[in-house]
């Protein structure tokens, strides 16, 4: 007799079944969660409107859905460094929160809550990017140290120093960078500091740019490079990976330092192009989102750009649904989830093939029959 599920020879690899996977599973996020909008008194196919309206309707709701995309693109890029390279590193949040300082940091460059010397226009772009990606990459960095020299557990230790990024930018907001006034918060950045606006009438600014950059360049390196070769053997079997003549410590390290500046840079486009200031809360889970962007994406640097853009405007447009049609907040979280749920779980028929009765037997199952 045949099993309904029957594992495949080999997964499934091919871009036709990623996307169909992909596709069979948001599909069923958006029927199931339509149902659930039933007792509510809502209209799916009308609350489905408004949301992929409000996302991708216009182009200021799309460059919208672009500035949500943004951190969540350099983050799951950071993911893709780091986890190829064999560790587990999740303290994302806290390279954003380093890289967020730091470039608010350089922004209030000549005033009390800044740095001490007025930055040259000339020199502003370039130095703000560079502190703020150093600051992720050392924040980064002296965890994978822990991980690589040590041996320490890179997932609990980087998961701590979360809290720790976040209990000092808390510090900082409400001590030596505090505006004056009541709230926790730095004073809002000059207006020449802020990434300006890709085009009129689009509400995206120019860090779409530095993520696409970045995008092709971690592409580039891990697909084109020995150096991106090197990381990935070192993740995979790092035993193997010494006897060929891979310094698996030093490729590791390196994975790291990269992958804490990408999420460092995506804090930068928080600051200086949404919020225009330093404040508490202003991380809101993004570099936990990021991960879960990275694995919806397989780890493939270039499935990072729709993934992101389909979450940051799922976003957008969940937001505006539930203000439209007055559904529950958690209902629209329900959808949320139960696309990355689903998609995640859509990865079962990659590996799985479905006996229906009287289908066709398969190649393996009539090799069975004959063993």
């Amino acid at each position: 007799m045949k099993k309904l599920l029957e594992r495949r020879l080999a997964p499934a690899e091919s871009s036709g079944a990623l996307v169909l996977t992909s596709f069979c599973g948001i599909l069923a996020a958006f029927i199931i969660a339509g149902l659930l909008f039933i007792p509510f008194g809502g209209n799916p196919l009308s609350a489905y409107g408004f949301l992929f309206d409000a996302a991708f309707g216009s182009l200021r709701s799309f460059g919208l859905s672009l500035v949500q995309s943004t951190p969540l693109m350099l983050i799951a890029l950071a993911t893709i460094v780091v986890w190829r390279a064999g560790l587990g590193y999740i303290g994302f949040e806290g390279c954003f929160l380093l890289g967020a300082t730091a470039a608010s940091w350089i922004a209030l460059s000549g005033t009390p809550q800044g740095f001490p010397w007025t930055i040259p226009a000339l020199l502003y772009w370039p130095m703000v990017l560079i502190a703020a990606f150093l600051a992720g990459a050392l924040w980064a960095g002296w965890v994978g140290a822990l991980r690589v020299k040590f041996g320490g557990n890179d997932v609990l230790i980087s998961l701590m120093a979360n809290y720790v990024a976040l209990f000092m930018v808390q510090y900082l907001v409400s001590g030596p960078m505090r505006a004056p006034g009541d709230l926790p918060q730095t004073p809002r950045l000059p207006v020449e500091s802020w990434l300006p606006f890709v085009m009129n009438g689009m509400r995206a600014h120019w860090g779409i740019a530095i993520a696409l950059v970045a995008t092709l360049f971690v592409f580039w390196l891990m697909r084109a490079t020995p150096a991106g070769f090197e990381i990935k053997i070192a993740g995979l079997n790092p035993r193997a990976a010494r006897y060929s003549g891979v310094d698996v410590n030093r490729r590791q390290m390196g994975a790291v330092l990269l992958g804490g500046g990408l999420a460092a840079l995506a804090g930068l486009c928080a600051v200086l192009g949404v919020q225009h200031r330093l404040m508490e809360g202003i991380s809101g889970g993004v570099g936990f989102i990021g991960v879960v962007v990275a694995l919806l994406a397989r780890l493939n640097p270039l499935l990072v750009i729709p993934t992101a853009i389909l979450y940051g405007g799922l976003e957008v447009g969940g937001s505006a649904m539930q203000r439209q049609t007055g559904l529950p907040t958690s209902v629209v979280l329900i959808l949320q989830s139960l696309v990355v749920l689903l998609i995640l779980a859509g990865d079962l028929m990659r590996y799985y093939r479905i006996n229906l009765p009287g289908g066709r037997k398969s190649r393996s199952h009539l090799a069975e029959e004959h063993s």
